[in-house]
């Protein structure tokens, strides 16, 4: 299957609002000749243009566009073919474009009828049916943080595909993450599917960090082509990185350089002890529900309504509340009891006026959470959001670019 470089495909997509109308087909997707922006004859004759072309596939779900050169458009209808279910759509003031209002569906037939008056009075009109781009030809990237979130300084953007990336150089170039600060951002593949970036340091406090997603036509794996173009924006809060000491079984909470509260906690017991580290909290969950079937330990225990939990491993390592800790045991602050996560003194119901509940109101989804003097391992940096655990050296190789 040929396809035009996208360089070209993107250079000639930026000047096509100004060619004669139908004087070039361009590939929507880059892998259909038929799926590309321009008409046929009987269509560019009549001054009115649809940007998927009749009885195309693997058309673009975000540039389908209807113009008229030289007139106005008077009704744009598109639908859904089989359900007639109409797709909204927004007409340009001037009337000599319409494009609908959200994106289209992947793998879906639609059908678009226009009609149009010249700037002479001559009415025109035109249609197309074509079939947008199948999910088994297309990769999406989930991502986070998204758009308009704050979050702590230690939080990547991070892409997980649905799909596995085989051109993963094409697929990073389709990817920009700046920041007002001026860091140097780079990406890291850690397999595949999954595409982090990060700078060398922390994100700096205050900085806006934007998300720029130009994967729309990318080849990611041979025949498989990205669908997404978008620009996302959040922004980075305070500094706050709280490090539990093992050794001595306490939390210091560290906001923007003063230490503001020292936490006693339960960290692992010697049997299951807690991961050594920089951790991100990746997740807030003002109560859920952990079972130890989920995370390979047996029936060990199966907590419905564990409190004021924050995840920092994929694998199921939480700094959390705990109502149930024994009066048996020593009190927080003297022993590691845990299964291998962080607990704080707390009350059920996520109520009460506890450590865990001040640490937890405290806290940002991307603060960081270091462990030191844990008789375990240091966390694997694929695990969580916790790329921070690599060598900078060994960061930037792991780049396409």
């Amino acid at each position: 299957m040929t396809t035009p470089d996208i360089a070209t495909r993107r250079r000639v997509l930026g000047v096509s609002a100004v060619l004669m109308v139908g004087a070039l087909a361009l590939t929507a997707c880059g892998g259909n000749a038929s799926a590309g922006i321009g008409t046929d004859a009987k269509d560019a004759a009549a001054g009115i243009a649809i940007s998927a072309k009749d009885g195309s596939t693997g058309a673009s779900i975000n540039s389908t566009e209807v113009e008229v050169d030289g007139g106005t458009l008077t009704d744009v209808r598109m639908t859904v073919v089989g359900s007639d279910t109409e797709v909204p759509g927004s007409l340009a003031g001037d009337g000599a474009s319409w494009k609908p209002k959200e994106q289209l569906e992947r793998g879906t037939k639609y059908r678009i009828t226009a009609a149009a008056k010249t700037d002479d009075g001559k009415k025109l009109s035109a249609d197309s049916t074509f079939t947008t781009v199948s999910e088994a030809n297309s990769f999406i990237g989930t991502y986070t943080p998204d758009g308009g979130a704050t979050v702590g300084v230690g939080m990547p953007v991070s892409f997980t595909f649905d799909k596995a990336i085989t051109d993963k150089k094409a697929v990073q170039s389709g990817i920009e993450v700046t920041s007002s600060s001026g860091q140097k951002v780079v990406g890291h593949w850690f397999n595949a599917q999954r595409l982090d970036f990060r700078p060398e340091e922390y994100w700096k406090s205050g900085s806006k960090v934007t998300t720029r997603i130009d994967l729309d036509g990318v080849e990611g794996a041979d025949g498989v082509y990205g669908v997404q173009q978008k620009t996302v924006a959040f922004t980075v809060g305070r500094s706050q990185v709280s490090t539990v000491d093992a050794a001595t079984q306490t939390m210091t909470v560290v906001r923007d350089g003063s230490t503001v509260k020292t936490v006693p906690i339960s960290a692992g017991s010697p049997e299951h002890t807690t991961y050594n580290g920089q951790m991100v909290i990746s997740e807030k969950f003002e109560q859920t529900r952990m079972n130890s079937q989920t995370v390979g330990l047996g029936g060990e225990y199966d907590i419905p309504d564990v409190p004021h939990a924050m995840r920092l491993t994929t694998s199921g390592t939480f700094v959390h509340g705990n109502y149930w800790y024994s009066k048996s045991n020593p009190p927080f602050g003297s022993q590691g009891t845990s299964h291998g996560c962080v607990g704080m003194a707390d009350v059920q119901g996520a109520q009460g006026d506890t450590d865990a509940a001040w640490f937890y109101d405290s806290s940002l989804v991307g603060d960081v959470v270091i462990v030191k003097h844990s008789a375990d391992k240091t966390v694997a940096p694929d695990n969580g959001l916790n790329g921070w655990n690599m060598a900078w050296s060994e960061w930037a190789a792991g780049s396409a670019v």
